[in-house]
């Protein structure tokens, strides 16, 4: 169990001694030692002061959905926001939400932590406590399934568009579903789906980015990866940075879904790091190498090969520089 409330006292990175944190939790110095403990266990570095007390090695920016919603105020009303200390995968948690999601609303879940975050193709999501951003949005869209066609290419574009207008900018697009920046990965989107092939469906859009990724779980991920703070040293909260992206996202799919993935093809592709570049496509049933052209107006990939430019839809494909 997380010791939230110990987490939120010791958050602004002062000093703290046990007898206060003790006195302002109602709970024994013994108690505080414990509930310190398992803030180790959970890799938030603490540091010991003698004859002074505690605190963090760096100050934490915990995610509060009060602050998100007062961020959002008259600009849209989500359906429902939660924010869990812990959990196996937002995506999961609305997969499993029998909730009704109506017409265009929001439903989204945020965690510090996931124990099981998913990447595409079942790949696993390093998610280390407080530092990084965990997020799955619930929306139900009139179409049916074949007419979500370069959705996850338009949350992309929608997630750079928003850290654009927080000063981070230059963050690139690989398709179908990363966030790049400097050559390395900054960022990922998952995207399920429910419903009919004649509509109405519901997607579960989940993205993770990386804000300020601890050291030590470096040697978990197995890319080359950045973080916003690598970036930007100057970032705003993370609650400020999930707002934005949330009036992005809502801004996108409203148009989305009036109009399909057209309207986006040309600012996705001047973001496609790998425009212009020889890739290698692999999957299942295809494996083919060419040059990088963009994305049409359904956000399927083009590929110039040597016997004429091909479509490649997502599928369950990958792409890869090539040399």
């Amino acid at each position: 169990m997380i010791p939230t409330a110990l987490l939120q006292l010791l958050a602004d990175g002062a000093e703290h001694s046990g007898t206060e944190l003790g006195e302002r939790l109602g709970v024994s110095r013994a108690a505080i030692w414990k509930q310190l403990q398992a803030l180790n266990e959970l890799g938030i570095a603490l540091e010991a002061v003698p004859g002074r007390g505690y605190r963090l090695v760096e100050p934490l920016d915990l995610l509060d959905a009060a602050a998100i919603h007062g961020a959002l105020a008259g600009q849209f009303e989500l359906a429902s926001l939660e924010v869990f200390p812990r959990i196996d995968s937002t995506n999961a948690f609305l997969l499993n939400d029998s909730r009704p999601t109506e017409n265009a609303a929001f439903r989204v879940a945020l965690a510090e932590q996931q124990t099981a975050g998913r990447g595409r193709r079942g790949r696993a999501w390093v998610s280390p406590f407080a530092s990084n951003i965990y997020c799955s949005v619930k929306r139900q869209f009139p179409c049916g399934l074949e007419g979500l066609s370069g959705l996850s290419l338009v949350v992309g574009l929608a997630i750079a568009e928003a850290l654009d207008a927080l000063g981070i900018v230059g963050v690139q697009l690989k398709w179908p579903n990363d966030l790049r920046a400097g050559g390395r990965k900054l960022g990922g989107i998952l995207i399920e789906l429910a419903g009919d092939a004649g509509g109405p469906c519901t997607a579960v859009i989940g993205f993770g980015i990386n804000v300020r990724m601890p050291p030590t779980s470096a040697s978990d991920i197995d890319q080359p990866w950045t973080d916003l703070r690598t970036q930007n040293p100057q970032l705003p909260s993370r609650n400020t940075i999930v707002a934005r992206t949330l009036l992005h996202l809502e801004q996108a799919l409203s148009r989305f879904a009036a109009d399909g993935f057209a309207p986006f093809a040309a600012a996705w592709s001047a973001r496609d790091e790998f425009r212009g570049r020889p890739v290698q496509i692999t999957g299942v049933n295809i494996q083919q190498a060419g040059i990088a052209a963009g994305v049409d107006e359904r956000g399927a990939l083009l590929l110039d090969t040597d016997g004429g430019r091909r479509a490649i839809v997502a599928g369950e494909v990958s792409l890869r520089a090539s040399s």
